[in-house]
């Protein structure tokens, strides 16, 4: 799951002109957080709201006597107390009191209004209509006004797509979606998601509704009691409203779901242009995603090993390196590369595992040929090629001649960085086996 403390919360600073800020960090400092905002899209958008409709911070300047004065046209002076009334109204509207701050902005207006404070009731109006023009774009629901959570979750295999739908005042005001790749039960993936969303989330509504219940329900309903000082419900709906917003919060999720699982499959079946390259170059069947690189390294004929080295798509994948202890007694790089490759391929086949689109050997001819013989006692006809140092020409078991393969060639490129690797592993693995046989000595 991601973490959620990589998700962006919003921060109204604790200072005596507080400002609004994004930030990924929560800290011990008296501000005020909200959030997580799991769409970082939506939460810009949102920011944008805050600005046009409480204009703090960013849009005043401090001056000596305390008070703040707007910048640009038509200057309009506030003093410290009316700013603050201004972020009072902000957090009641972030926590979903929009109808509140409303009423609160209306009075205020009229009141400038039978004054003839024109300019500060027109700034008001602006503030309002920013608002209003907020809520219109907001789904509205059916007539409940409670302030509520709607979890739906979809799930196929091992991966689930949690989505959070927050309402409030009878509108869903945010999509919130949370992504898993994991093996737990529902219920244990709903326990965690509850517990990552709302553990540092400056609202949590008395109410959240969810398609099944989570594990641990009752600790988890203590808990989040405890956070938001009021009790906190899980429910499963069963009828009415509250069970198509479940139902909703579901096909959201589904939707994102297909849309992950398409984007995997996308990456999954990209066959890198440089693999398609080498495909062609070297006249394969298929684009050589999976390659296996073999490597030889001794000192005098001792403390001889072997190493494999694994790139797919490209890249190397070290979990699949191995490095191997040669029981050849003497100086002979062909006999020990025919030992490492039939070793390795021979477990290959016994554990039933996947082989390579294409075997690299760090030589010339002598040692392909020596690795070719252990395929053919293995009855394995898989793609194989060396790489010898010294001009760089690769070799294929059916030719006699190297290949001609341009030198700035990315193929030819990619394959020196293969050989370099293991060669590089190999080595590494030399020095510390000679380094170990001399300590014991």
């Amino acid at each position: 799951m991601k973490d959620d403390k990589s998700f962006p919360y919003l921060k109204i600073t604790n200072e005596t002109l507080p400002k609004i800020e994004i930030t990924r960090k929560i800290s011990n400092d008296k501000s005020t957080y909200f959030g997580p905002y799991t769409d970082v899209k939506s939460m810009r958008r949102l920011v944008d709201v805050l600005n046009r409709a409480f204009p703090i911070r960013n849009c005043y300047v401090e001056l000596d006597d305390k008070s703040v004065i707007k910048k640009g046209l038509g200057l309009v002076r506030i003093n410290q107390k009316e700013y603050q009334e201004m972020i009072d109204h902000m957090v009641l509207f972030l926590k979903g009191n929009t109808k509140s701050v409303e009423k609160k902005l209306n009075k205020k207006m009229d009141f400038f209004s039978s004054k003839r404070m024109y300019e500060e009731a027109a700034r008001v109006r602006d503030q309002l209509r920013a608002i209003k023009s907020f809520k219109t774009r907001q789904r509205k629901l059916e007539a409940d006004f409670s302030n509520r959570d709607i979890i739906g979750v979809r799930s196929k295999d091992d991966y689930h797509v949690v989505v959070i739908l927050r309402i409030q005042e009878g509108r869903i005001i945010s999509r919130e979606k949370i992504s898993s790749k994991t093996n737990l039960p529902v219920e244990d993936l709903l326990r965690s998601v509850v517990v990552n969303f709302y553990m540092n989330s400056a609202y949590i509504p008395s109410k959240i509704y969810l398609p099944e219940l989570p594990a641990e329900k009752e600790d988890l309903e203590d808990w989040l009691s405890n956070l938001n000082g009021k009790k906190v419900r899980f429910s499963v709906p069963k009828r009415s409203q509250k069970l198509k917003e479940v139902k909703l919060a579901g096909k959201n999720a589904q939707l994102l779901l297909n849309e992950w699982l398409l984007n995997l499959k996308k990456r999954k079946d990209y066959v890198p242009k440089i693999l398609q390259e080498l495909k062609d170059v070297l006249n394969l069947d298929v684009s050589p995603r999976l390659i296996e690189a073999f490597d030889i390294s001794h000192l005098g004929g001792t403390d001889t090993v072997a190493s494999m080295v694994v790139f797919k798509d490209g890249k190397p994948y070290k979990s699949g390196y191995r490095k191997y202890n040669i029981n050849v007694e003497k100086i002979d790089d062909f006999e020990s590369m025919k030992e490492v490759v039939y070793r390795r391929y021979k477990r290959q086949l016994n554990e039933k595992n996947p082989l390579p689109d294409l075997i690299l050997i760090d030589g010339g001819k002598g040692q392909l040929s020596s690795a070719k013989l252990s395929l053919d006692e293995l009855e394995l006809n898989l793609p194989m090629i060396a790489l010898a140092k010294k001009l760089e020409e690769v070799f294929i078991p059916s030719k006699k001649q190297p290949l001609r393969i341009g030198k700035s060639s990315p193929a030819l490129n990619l394959l020196k960085q293969i050989r370099d690797e293991a060669h590089r592993f190999a080595v590494t693995f030399q020095r510390s086996k000679r380094t170990k046989r001399m300590l014991t000595k």
